[in-house]
């Protein structure tokens, strides 16, 4: 029999290390299967070829995705050169071959193009991507042979740091931090004509999405044996610390019934707080006209 849905009383955040090989949506799938908890999410999607940090929400803690989903996000990628394929990382079918200049191997040259991505600025998304048109994912369409045109996109590049160069490939090792929305292969494929050549994304490695790190993050095996021991709540992160706000010490009965709590001079209009227990969050509030009016209110409160 299917578990009734959010039947298992789980509610937290799981910050998984995502292997290569498999989507965001076979991680949740297989953590679904796992704890027998339905109401299962991700915040922030990796594609199949990319591993790292990925934030998986159990039971009522989905709906933690609005605040988690626009967190900054850090990764590692290597960028070769050379080449462009369809999909605009390594899993795609090539689509051109060019020339690559000699400077594209001097680190000096490598960090003047770098430096040029840095700062806000608009971003055509990949054809390949689930961005919808007319209701369809954009990659649906691209595999249907479609010619897919998506809108520019603003985004901002915080970081783009050169760590290394690779002549035989030839590629280039870049840390990148960057705002939500961005993509990494659209950057590779601007990169490599900013460049002079055309680039495709060989690597990709999320580290960090806000505060989280992919160090605090646990293996998809290490998740589903806890899950199998009943102990999959021990490896919950504190979802308080991964919304990155202040926080207020509550009583349960203070925000049971999203009642307006009392005001907090010391934060600005529009700002928000996590309510929470010693063990649990209870709501996420939002400071509005000398006030602090529930935003979120969790029934069954987000394990700390």
């Amino acid at each position: 029999m299917t578990p009734r849905r959010a039947a298992t009383g789980l509610a937290g955040v799981l910050l998984v290390d995502k292997p290569a090989g498999c989507t965001s949506h076979d991680v949740v799938a297989t953590i679904r299967r796992a704890t027998g908890e339905r109401r299962i999410g991700h915040a922030g999607t990796l594609d199949p070829m990319a591993t790292g940090l990925l934030l998986v929400l159990v039971g009522p803690a989905v709906r933690l995705v609005r605040y988690l989903a626009g967190c900054d996000k850090r990764y590692d990628a290597r960028i070769t050169f050379g080449l462009v394929t369809d999909t605009l990382d390594a899993e795609g079918s090539v689509l051109t071959h060019a020339h690559v200049p000699e400077e594209v191997l001097d680190p000096a040259h490598a960090r003047d193009v770098l430096a040029g991505f840095l700062g806000p600025s608009s971003q055509v998304p990949p054809a390949y991507s689930a961005i919808k048109t007319a209701g369809v994912a954009a990659h649906r369409r691209a595999r249907a042979g479609e010619d897919v045109a998506l809108d520019p996109r603003p985004i901002v590049v915080h970081e783009a740091r050169l760590t290394s160069i690779d002549a035989s490939a030839p590629a280039w090792d870049v840390t990148f931090s960057v705002s939500k929305g961005t993509y990494i292969r659209a950057l590779a494929r601007d990169i490599g004509r900013a460049a002079h050549t055309e680039a495709h994304l060989s690597a990709l490695r999320r580290t960090a999405i806000g505060s989280a790190t992919v160090g605090q993050a646990h293996t998809l095996d290490a998740v589903v044996n806890a899950a199998h021991d009943g102990a999959v709540e021990t490896l919950f992160a504190d979802p308080a610390a991964l919304l990155g706000i202040p926080v207020r010490e509550v009583a349960p009965a203070d925000v049971a019934d999203g009642r307006a709590l009392p005001d907090d001079p010391t934060l600005p209009d529009g700002a928000r707080v996590a309510c929470v227990t010693r063990d649990e969050l209870l709501a996420v509030y939002r400071r509005d006209q000398d006030v602090l009016r529930a935003e979120t209110v969790f029934a069954t409160g987000v394990r700390r």
